[in-house]
């Protein structure tokens, strides 16, 4: 496994590169700022639905689990559950009394901890704790030097590494890319070690098939040891609906498997309007609300008090191509909307992203991004997925665009600080050595402040023509590619106990060794 993505920089070193520039003494001035785990919000919630319209979006949601129904596919096991609940099941379709499910969801906690193995990086999510990790899902990668490619484990490992260095990614996520070239029966063996060796943050495990999240579960309690993880989360798992109203075995075991050994689930129905939901609006929130409520109520029948995180993915689409779209109004109103209804239900919420259907890192993949992601903030979503790294609808990763969400991720964290109307905050200080119409440049209390007060984006250029010319002319792109190289450049792996390490890659070599290589 090697530590550096063996790619040539196609642009020529800059003056920063060559120690003198304003990225080194960002670098610089950066070591010392300390960041915290995970984001704690101080900030009110945008209220965007008034009280009647949120009560008419519950009253659905009840609705279709009393009289249309939510079937769970394939899993006997799942339909055996519902049944001893006293769930009407009828074949595979499971219905509810309206208020049933929510009822259910009250063990439900409002707020979880996922250990890390590093305690200083365990983090927290709910009741206004929100935690970031990078996308998820994508086959393809894309960078500057190599363009768009199937990803690979050696991409995995590099994705996993940056996000370990970038402060404002609170958690290394799951499957920041798909290792193509590993079996794929066997590739959730090496991203779940990916995420334990090479970085310390909190993470997900799998999910694709029963097997493989009861791997995950165990190689975790390798990890942080039996006796430990029976009393405290330290892996998630995150599965999506099959939208509409139904589950598959997918979904349901791996509810089981998770949450029966006290570990999280995060269940999501994926729903792009006018095709896995209605085409309006709030109608589809309500077929979300109402499968999400019935995941809920699930994961707690398998066993009262399991972490539960609700799960909310709607988008729009071109209804002339059939094409996802982001950023735009419809779902940035969603995000809004189910902020609202989580928070009614008392469950943490996971939410948005930094979405867009851009096939680069361009102006489209900014503007869609920043509309998916401020909603998605400001609305309280507690678990973003997909918070950086997001390209062409979800099917590639980008190495420059995880730099460039990351770095206006940490603008996020400022905002949900809030403003600061202590005594510092509000600087009386500053006057006693500025007279009227000078300036604050040299007064106490700016020099008290000037490493802290105003947040210093690393990936954005606010110099003179002039000096950005002369360091090379490069865009945002082009100053990430430069950026990602030199941190895998720089990378220290985390420290980590050589007989744990060696449980963990007999237990790997011993599974892989149990199976023939199967490619689908």
């Amino acid at each position: 496994m090697n530590d550096v993505t063996p790619l040539k920089s196609t642009v020529r070193p800059t003056r920063s590169a060559r120690g003198g520039g304003r990225a080194a003494r960002q670098s610089t001035a950066r070591t010392t700022v300390a960041r915290p785990a995970y984001i704690q919000r101080k900030i009110p919630y945008f209220e965007f639905m008034d009280e009647e319209a949120l009560v008419r979006i519950e009253d659905h949601a009840d609705w279709l689990i009393q009289e249309i129904g939510i079937e769970f596919r394939d899993d006997p096991q799942a339909l055996r559950i519902w049944k001893e609940a006293g769930a009407d099941v009828d074949g595979v379709r499971v219905r509810l009394p309206a208020g049933v499910a929510r009822d259910f969801c009250k063990t439900a906690p409002s707020q979880i901890t996922q250990h890390a193995r590093n305690p200083a990086k365990t983090v927290k999510m709910g009741d206004g704790a929100m935690v970031f990790a990078p996308v998820y899902g994508p086959p393809f990668v894309r960078c500057l030097d190599m363009g768009r490619r199937y990803g690979s484990l050696e991409d995995f490992e590099n994705l996993v590494k940056l996000t370990s260095m970038l402060p404002a990614l609170h958690h290394s996520g799951g499957v920041t890319c798909e290792p193509c070239d590993v079996p794929v029966n066997k590739r959730h063996l090496d991203m779940v070690y990916g995420h334990m060796r090479w970085s310390d943050k909190p993470f997900l495990g799998m999910i694709t098939e029963k097997s493989r999240a009861e791997d995950s579960v165990a190689m975790a309690r390798i990890l942080f040891g039996a006796g430990f993880m029976d009393e405290h989360c330290v892996i998630m798992g995150n599965v999506n609906a099959n939208s509409p109203l139904m589950f598959d075995k997918v979904a349901s075991e791996a509810i089981q498997v998770y949450c029966g050994a006290n570990q999280g689930i995060i269940v999501v129905p994926f729903i792009l309007g006018g095709a896995m939901g209605p085409v309006t609006t709030a109608a589809s929130l309500g077929q979300a609300f109402a499968e999400a409520m019935m995941a809920c109520a699930f994961s707690q029948l398998v066993r009262p008090g399991a972490p539960f995180i609700l799960g909310n993915f709607l988008s729009s689409m071109s209804l002339k191509s059939g094409a996802p779209t982001f950023g735009m109004p419809e779902p940035v109103m969603s995000n809004y909307a189910i902020g609202q209804l989580a928070r009614r239900l008392g469950v943490p919420l996971r939410s948005g992203g930094s979405l867009t259907a851009s096939k680069l890192p361009d102006a489209q993949a900014a503007y869609e991004s920043a509309d998916s992601m401020h909603s998605t903030a400001i609305g309280g979503a507690n678990f973003v997925l997909h918070a950086a790294g997001w390209l062409e609808a979800g099917l590639a990763t980008s190495y420059e665009k995880l730099l460039m969400d990351a770095d206006r991720l940490g603008a996020y964290e400022v905002m949900m600080n809030g403003i600061a109307t202590d005594t510092n905050g509000l600087g009386r200080s500053a006057y006693d050595d500025t007279e009227p119409a000078g300036h604050f440049l040299g007064s106490g209390h700016t020099l008290a402040n000037y490493e802290t007060a105003y947040y210093d984006a690393t990936m954005s250029n606010s110099e003179s023509f002039e000096q950005w010319s002369d360091e090379g002319s490069k865009d945002s792109a082009v100053r990430a590619n430069e950026r990602w190289k030199k941190m895998l450049r720089d990378y220290e792996a985390p420290p980590l106990d050589e007989a744990k390490d060696e449980e963990l890659r007999s237990f790997v070599a011993q599974k892989k060794a149990s199976m023939d290589d199967a490619w689908y």
